[in-house]
């Protein structure tokens, strides 16, 4: 290569390129790397990472831009244009940062054939490898260099016979190997237009390179000189890289042959296919889909405009071909509009003694809904069926909501489909998607009906209070037209596309709170309301259900295991207080399964001596642990300014304590706090309002919190409060805490109060009044307007409670202090007279 050919310019080496500690390669060494001699005694070394090369060979290098590719210009511009190659010790060695030390000791020397220069920087290097060289003596420079010694092979005159034998014996591997891989086939003829074979040490060095061996392998080969030993290296690592060779030739074969018996069978199959549909032994796909819905069509009586879909659907299915997309759709659209129990209706039974037996059976107590849904099945019995009737059912969890559903259906000898509706933001989960869409498929309401096989189910839809609404559709509005008796008659589902009957489906619709329900879908609905249980109610439902059904599930008998009734009514006060049954449930799961672990440690014989394990109030502990609840109340003594509430919240009835205090300020005013909501706050206000125009008529003699501010607190403040019915609470507390006198322990009370004093009625009437007796209050007070929802209740729960109930709060003044009348002079809280005393002085 001259240097028209070559346009990379010599670098020119200075001593300030160069770190000061570094020694220059020496001006006379340096010129005679670069002299014209054939093959120089000192060379610029070019470090190897993956595998090393041998003698005869050429190949291209791709070098980068760096030290090694200057190293690379000033060879291009030397007359032998040489530069040794050596393998690195360590694979993994960066050869940036390599010394002579790190290089084996023996490789190739390597002639320039041609350069290439690459774009994003540095060149290919097209190389000839010519001859084993030694490195005798490293040279200290700028760049890898060493005083080198060639080897040369020994001629082909002074070879023995065993030699030739051997070099036989490679070719003929050799010929095996291109059977095989006959990629081999072109490094031979590269290796015959450069060698001879009748040089055994190059055909050696030829038979190694086409190998697969390891680069410490290989290496060992190229340190070999002695002719004989490298020759048998050379057939060993042949023989092995023949057997891999064949054993992958084996593999492929055992492929093919499976692949090629694949394809055979599905010809033959397909043949045996053809061969069957000529004599009419088989029918193709199309003609099975086609037969399956004519059947399905003749067990349902379709109405005249579902059926005229139906036919038209079938007419374009049979001019489809199967491979197209459309066939797909239009068939899944069939499978649906056949599959749809048109016209098939469940056998009804009206036995009000069968469906009273099903609901004792699977409830305790509830009897005013039990009433109600044996109205309900009376009038269907007059009218010949229940339609168009939707009842919600409204309580907190785990009181039986879900559960009284299923017992409708099984008193109805109706099919049973529940979906919850909880957190659906999408209205096509209930109408369904338009068939254009890629994976379409009907709502929840013709699944409902292909689920149970039949066009009157008893459709349960839960948790209706905590649908959502988003971007994509608002479901409560798409429940309107299925909740509604005059609409549902002709729904109409997005992917069907054709009227369906809904009207002889039985709705009943599951919430924890009417407050989410939006008024067209509430007014829509028979609201039932289901209250939580009191302690007793719990004991029995515990003793008739829950101990009997979990005691089965894990396992035991009646013989391992009994619960006192101490001990549930521990649970209840204890671990359990919801208005539901669900805690104390899992909490007898809980004591059984400890008792199954230590019954399972018994041998079959022991378990038969065994005695029963009884729990008892005294034993829970063992089971349960510590009880999470000790007392709802906060106090055993009440101070003055704290007065007991009767809340409702979703979980049913709590009570409520509102705490006051006064402390000196410059201005009389008031401070709410508890996380109260908007309309507990406007409460506060009204009561502090009231108590402030009307405390000369209840403590004539008490300033009006002269000078002072006043702090009302609702305890827990975590939990999130609002309503209006603590008004009469929050006044009562306020005239306690002016008047300095407690309010009795045993009181507790609840109702919406007005800046006149009137009382208005509340809601949750009868959660408040288990909520009374869980927190052993005996004398209440309600709202006057809530006395008729208190004869309805059932008289256990009155027994024991002394209740009023009052239309203004000048009545319950008299209740809460009865010794106080109306202008007498009560005491003054201490608090208070310190606060006067401290005035006057100012």
């Amino acid at each position: 290569m001259n240097d028209e050919e070559n346009p990379l310019e010599e670098p020119t080496i200075h001593d300030a390129d160069v770190p000061e500690e570094e020694v220059l390669i020496p001006k006379k060494e340096e010129k005679a790397l670069v002299s014209g001699q054939s093959h120089p005694d000192k060379l610029f070394l070019l470090p190897l990472n993956r595998r090393p090369f041998f003698p005869g060979m050429a190949a291209p290098i791709v070098i980068e831009p760096g030290a090694y590719y200057e190293v690379l210009k000033t060879v291009a511009k030397t007359e032998h244009k040489c530069l040794g190659l050596f393998l690195t010790h360590k694979e993994d060695a960066n050869i940036y940062k390599l010394g002579i030390d790190d290089l084996c000791q023996v490789g190739v020397v390597a002639r320039i054939l041609r350069i290439i220069p690459i774009e994003q920087g540095g060149a290919q290097v097209v190389l000839n490898m010519e001859k084993r060289v030694v490195i005798e003596k490293p040279i200290r420079g700028k760049y890898l260099s060493a005083k080198v010694k060639y080897h040369d092979d020994p001629p082909v005159e002074s070879l023995s016979k065993e030699l030739k034998a051997y070099s036989i014996s490679i070719i003929t591997t050799i010929k095996e190997l291109l059977k095989l891989n006959p990629l081999f086939k072109e490094e031979l003829q590269i290796f015959l237009g450069h060698s001879d074979f009748t040089e055994p040490g190059r055909l050696a060095d030829f038979a190694v390179a086409l190998t697969t061996a390891t680069r410490d392998e290989l290496q060992d080969v190229l340190e070999t000189f002695d002719i004989q030993a490298r020759i048998d290296k050379a057939l060993m690592l042949l023989k092995k890289e023949l057997d891999i060779s064949k054993l992958q030739s084996t593999i492929n074969q055992r492929i093919e042959a499976t692949i090629s018996k694949t394809q055979r069978e599905f010809f033959l199959r397909e043949q045996l296919k053809a061969i069957k549909k000529e004599l009419g032994m088989e029918k193709d796909d199309k003609t099975i889909d086609a037969e399956k819905f004519e059947e399905r069509l003749k067990e349902r009586k379709v109405p005249d405009e579902v059926m005229k879909v139906i036919r038209e659907e079938q007419e374009k299915l049979s001019s489809l071909e199967m491979q197209s997309a459309e066939y797909g759709v239009c068939r899944n659209y069939l499978d649906w509009l056949t599959i749809v129990p048109w016209g098939i209706y469940s056998q009804e039974t009206h036995d009000l003694k069968k469906a009273e037996k099903v609901l004792e059976e699977d409830h305790y107590g509830l009897k005013d809904i039990k009433e109600r849904i044996l109205e309900f099945i009376g009038v269907g019995k007059l009218t010949g069926g229940v339609k168009g009737s939707i009842i919600c059912l409204v309580g907190p969890p785990g009181v039986g909501k879900t559960s009284i559903g299923k017992s409708v259906a099984r008193a109805l000898n109706r099919k049973f489909f529940r979906f919850s509706v909880g957190g659906m933001r999408d209205e096509a989960e209930i109408k369904g998607h338009r068939r254009t869409y890629i994976g379409a498929m009907p709502g929840k309401m013709i699944q409902a009906l292909k689920s149970a096989q039949t066009m009157n189910p008893v459709i349960m839809i839960d948790e209706v209070d905590k649908m959502g609404m988003s971007f994509q559709g608002d479901p409560a509005s798409a429940l309107l037209e299925v909740l509604d008796p005059e609409q549902n008659r002709d729904f109409h589902d997005h992917y069907l596309d054709v009227p369906a009957d809904l009207s002889n489906v039985l709705f009943i619709i599951t919430a924890n709170v009417l407050d989410t329900i939006p008024e067209p879908l509430k007014d829509r609905m028979e609201i039932l309301r289901l209250s939580g249980y009191i302690q007793a109610e719990k004991i029995e439902i515990a003793n008739k259900y829950l101990v009997p059904k979990n005691r089965k599930n894990m396992g035991l008998k009646a013989s391992d295991v009994a619960l006192t009734k101490d001990a549930l009514a521990q649970i209840i006060n204890g671990y359990a207080r919801e208005a539901g049954v669900r805690t104390l449930e899992n909490n007898i799961k809980k004591v059984f399964r400890k008792v199954a672990v230590k019954v399972a440690r018994l041998s079959d014989k022991e378990r038969e001596k065994h005695s029963k394990t009884t729990v008892t109030e005294k034993s829970l502990k063992d089971y349960l642990g510590k009880p999470i609840f000790t007392s709802d109340r906060y106090y055993d003594k009440m101070p003055v300014g704290v007065c007991t509430g009767l809340a409702w919240t979703s979980m049913g009835g709590a009570t409520l304590y509102i705490e006051t205090i006064l402390y000196p300020a410059e201005k009389t005013e008031m401070k709410l706090t508890g996380q109260a909501g908007d309309v507990m706050k406007e409460s506060a206000q009204i009561a502090w309002s009231y108590v402030q125009n009307r405390s000369r008529d209840y403590a004539p003699e008490i300033p009006f919190f002269e000078k002072s501010q006043v702090h009302i607190h609702i305890p827990e403040g975590a939990t999130p409060k609002d309503g209006p019915s603590a008004g009469i609470t929050m006044v009562t507390a306020l005239l306690s805490l002016l008047m300095g006198r407690p309010v009795p322990e045993n009181l507790g009370m609840t109702g919406e109060l007005t800046l006149t004093g009137r009382i208005l009625p509340i809601g949750g009437l009868k959660e408040k009044l288990i909520a009374a007796r869980r927190s052993k209050l005996t004398v209440l007070i309600f709202p006057k307007e809530n006395l008729r929802d208190y004869d309805e209740l059932p008289d256990f729960l009155k027994k024991g409670l002394d209740v009023h109930f009052v239309e203004y709060y000048d009545e319950v003044f008299p209740i809460v202090f009865p010794q106080e009348k109306k202008h007498a002079q009560p005491k003054k809280p201490a608090v208070a007279r310190k606060k006067v005393r401290r005035s006057k002085a100012s």
